[in-house]
């Protein structure tokens, strides 16, 4: 069975006037690194999903981990649109090097 590879990007803009809400967005990030995801950019994660269930479930995960104020978006791809991503300025930080060749385990 192959699998197909996507990724879910996670782009977040939490309030950070105060010290609470600093706690927050803290906490978030922190959940979202715990769960396996790379920062992009400040406040843009992904991660690797092996098909469209294992995004549900961290799609779910991440319903269960929302900040109850700020703006939360989900951008569900496929690895080959991820690949074809350009960019423009910088550089890609070295977790977004790695391949999903790189991540098959062989049983």
């Amino acid at each position: 069975m192959i699998n197909r590879f996507m990724r879910l990007i996670v782009m977040f803009d939490l309030p950070v006037v105060t010290a609470e809400e600093r706690q927050i967005y803290s906490k978030f990030r922190k959940f979202l690194l715990k769960d396996g995801y790379i920062m992009m950019q400040f406040s843009i994660y992904s991660r690797i999903c092996k098909n469209g269930d294992d995004v549900s479930k961290h799609i779910n995960r991440i319903r269960q981990n929302l900040p109850d104020r700020g703006n939360i978006r989900l951008l569900q791809v496929t690895e080959k649109q991820y690949q074809d991503m350009i960019l423009l300025c910088g550089r890609k930080v070295a977790e977004e090097e790695i391949s999903i060749q790189n991540l098959i385990v062989f049983e």
